[in-house]
Parts: C-alpha cells; structure tokens; sequence
C-alpha cells in the first residue's frame, strides 16, 4: 500500500522541512496551505525534482467545507490517507491576557484546535480499521509552550497547545484498537518565520540563552521526529508527547 500524508501548514517552516523529508522516505505528500500559494509550489516542484510525488492543495483549516474539499482532493489524487501531520498553526501580536479580544481567542482556537480535531476526523474516517481502512498514524504539532504558559506574551497560544496534548492523549486512547497511532511533538524555541508573526523576529536569538543547549532548533530537527512517528519504527509508540526543545 501507497505510504501517502497530508501535511497540513506545509508551505513554510517546520510543515516543509517535514513535507521535503518524508518524501525522501517514499512518502506520497500533499501540500496543504492557506494563501502561500507560491511556497507551497516551491516545496512540491523540490520534491519531485528529488523524484518524490506530491501535490499542493488549498484549505484553510478552520473552515470545515474547505477541509472536507482538501481530504477529498487527496483521496482523489493519491488514494487513501496513511498518515496527518496536524501542522498548521497560528500565533498573534505577543499580549497580556488582560488585552486578548474575543476575536484574537476565537482565532487561536479555530485553527489551533479546531482545524486540528476536524482534519483528525476525516483522516479517522479514512484510517480506521472500523471503516475499512488500513490504520494509520496522526501527528500533532504542539508547542513547549503547552508546558511553559508563554506569560506576557502568548498565554492563549500556549492554552491552544495544551488542548493539542489533551486531545492527542484522549484520541490515542480511542484508536489505538481501530490500528491508528496519535502522537504529537512538542517544539521549543525553533528558527521559523513564525515569531515574525508575533512581532518578535529576532525571538531565537533573544531567548536562546535560557536554552540547556544555548541555541535554537531547526525545522528539520523537529522534522525528523515528526517523520519518525510517522513510520513504522514507531510501530509501537502512541499517546506520547515528544519534546524537541533543547532541553526547555
């Protein structure tokens, strides 16, 4: 059987160090972003430059019918689903909770949590022995923030996260009979555009020093745990929350 994964937020990042790696295994990739369009295409012509297949597909995923549009995309392209990486993910502006809107909340947890159960959803349907299907394994992207809190700067982003390790606890639980294995990594201080998003570019390099290791992680590190997760020598591994965090 075709080994194929969705990498959801795979444009930039740690989604594209994941999406570029896993092809390498053999892995049939789909793409998935929101509006970077142009790097998503970037990711898949490297990787089928490099002899692997995959394809980009568009959704956001805090909208339930375009998710339900992208699975279907998948199945159509590449056949049944073996594998999700729950990647995409937003932060915002660094706050105190005192000036968190309801909107920004609403936000986090829509596409954090939300976006993240619902694609979990339509990979189960697709995975699970009880539906005819082959088994399978889930990986969610949660944070070191989920353990830490993220005060002064992003409490409701590190709440998101903690919601990711409660789920993939319970779902692990739920699937683990149905052949299907749900993990999650939790990444610390990583070299990624993302801190661009929450205002502090340079976050990395401010932080780095309360790091055990004295430096930031790469979006391939936490690639290669997401992908070994992914793969059969995790063949017994499920319900674990892999820190890939220096030490922090």
């Amino acid at each position: 059987m075709d080994r194929v994964a969705l990498i959801t937020g795979g444009s930039r990042g740690i989604g594209a160090a994941t999406a570029l790696l896993a092809a390498t295994q053999g892995w049939k990739v789909a793409v998935n972003y929101t509006a970077q369009a142009a790097a998503a295409d970037e990711v898949v012509r490297t990787i089928r430059e490099r002899g692997g297949e995959a394809f980009a597909v568009q959704a956001d995923v805090a909208d339930e019918a375009q998710v339900l549009a992208m699975f279907k995309a998948v199945d159509e392209r590449f056949g049944r689903l073996t594998a999700l990486v729950n990647n995409a993910g937003v932060v915002d502006l660094t706050s105190r909770v005192e000036d968190m809107s309801v909107a920004r909340l609403k936000r986090m947890f829509d596409i954090n949590v939300i976006g993240s159960i619902v694609c979990a959803r339509e990979a189960i349907r697709r995975m699970s022995t009880r539906h005819g299907g082959g088994g399978g394994a889930i990986v969610n992207v949660s944070s070191a923030a989920a353990r830490l809190g993220a005060p002064g700067q992003y409490v409701d982003y590190a709440a998101a996260k903690g919601a990711i390790d409660v789920f993939t606890l319970g779902l692990a639980k739920e699937v683990a009979a149905e052949g299907i294995r749900v993990n999650a990594v939790r990444p610390g201080l990583i070299e990624t555009d993302i801190h661009a998003s929450g205002g502090i570019p340079d976050r990395v390099q401010q932080l780095a020093h309360l790091v055990p290791m004295q430096r930031g992680g790469s979006a391939e590190e936490v690639a290669h745990a997401i992908c070994w997760l992914m793969s059969p020598e995790a063949s017994y591994t499920t319900m674990s929350l892999v820190d890939v965090s220096g030490g922090r």
